[in-house]
């Protein structure tokens, strides 16, 4: 095994030393739980927009203008989802 002088390091080398804390069973609780929660609120969120706009463009007294505008929105949701998938 070779050593490396830290004072002293090889040419065109960087190193970095960091120290971190271990996270305790019970932050990774709570860490988690506040995950889980968040993810829950937003996609929440998401079908209750794509929910209304839906309701608005089958809608018989919705006017033109209205089911346009619902419309752009689900086209919006769509594009993020779908954007979302491929980059991941």
């Amino acid at each position: 095994m070779s050593t490396i002088d830290l004072n002293n390091p090889p040419p065109h080398h960087q190193y970095n030393v960091s120290i971190e804390r271990e996270e305790t069973s019970g932050e990774r609780r709570v860490r988690l739980f506040k995950d889980v929660a968040l993810f829950s609120v937003a996609i929440g969120f998401v079908v209750a927009i794509v929910w209304l706009c839906y309701r608005t463009v089958v809608s018989a007294s919705a006017t033109a203008e209205e089911k346009k505008w619902a419309m752009s929105v689900l086209s919006a949701v769509t594009g993020g989802i779908v954007g979302y998938l491929v980059r991941k």
